[in-house]
C-alpha cells in the first residue's frame, strides 16, 4: 500500500523551532538587564516544571529552546556601570539629543536584550548609539540625513 494512504504516527516526532540566534557582539547589560535575564530563566524553569510532556510537547520544546538562549546570555553577560562623572556618552547612559528643528529625544543605551525603542531604550550596537559614543554635550553628529546635537548626558537609574 502506498504511504500516501497510511496514517503516520507523529507522536514521537520532535518539534524543532530552531535555535534563537545569539548575537556575536559583547553581551553588555545594565543591572536591570541582568535582572531581566534572571527573571526569564526563572519563568522558563517554572514553565517547564508545570508542563506535561505528552500534552504540551510544543510548549516544552519552545520553553527549552528559550531556556538555552537565556542561559547562554546569562553566562556571557557583562554588567557595565557607567562612571557617573563621565562627560562623554557611554553604555548605560541616557542621552538627550535635539535636531535642527528643535525636536528632542532621549535614549538610554542598553544591552541588546533590553531594547525597547517605544520606551527610549536602544542597543549599544545600534547605529545611533555607536555614533554617539565618546561624544560630549554640545557635540553634533549626522544620522540618516539629520543633524543632531547632544544636549544632555546622564547616568541612567
Amino acid at each position: 500500500m502506498s504511504s500516501a494512504f497510511t496514517k503516520q504516527d507523529d507522536s514521537n516526532a520532535s518539534i524543532d523551532f530552531g535555535e534563537r540566534p545569539i548575537s556575536p557582539h559583547r553581551n553588555l547589560v545594565t543591572e536591570r538587564g541582568l535582572a531581566m535575564i534572571d527573571a526569564e530563566i526563572a519563568a522558563l524553569h517554572e514553565e517547564l516544571a508545570k508542563g506535561n510532556a505528552e500534552a504540551d510537547r510544543e510548549l516544552i520544546a519552545r520553553a527549552s529552546r528559550d531556556l538555552r538562549y537565556w542561559t547562554a546570555r546569562r553566562e556571557t553577560a557583562e554588567v557595565s556601570h557607567p562612571d557617573p562623572k563621565s562627560d562623554v556618552v557611554r553604555f548605560g547612559m541616557s542621552v538627550t539629543i535635539a535636531d535642527d528643528a528643535g525636536k528632542t529625544q532621549t535614549w538610554q543605551i542598553v544591552g541588546e536584550d533590553e531594547v525597547d525603542a517605544s520606551h527610549g531604550k536602544i542597543s549599544h550596537v545600534a547605529p545611533m548609539a555607536k555614533v554617539m559614543f565618546g561624544k560630549s554635550v554640545g557635540d553634533t553628529f549626522e544620522l540618516n540625513g539629520h543633524e543632531w546635537e547632544i544636549t544632555k548626558i546622564a547616568v541612567s537609574p
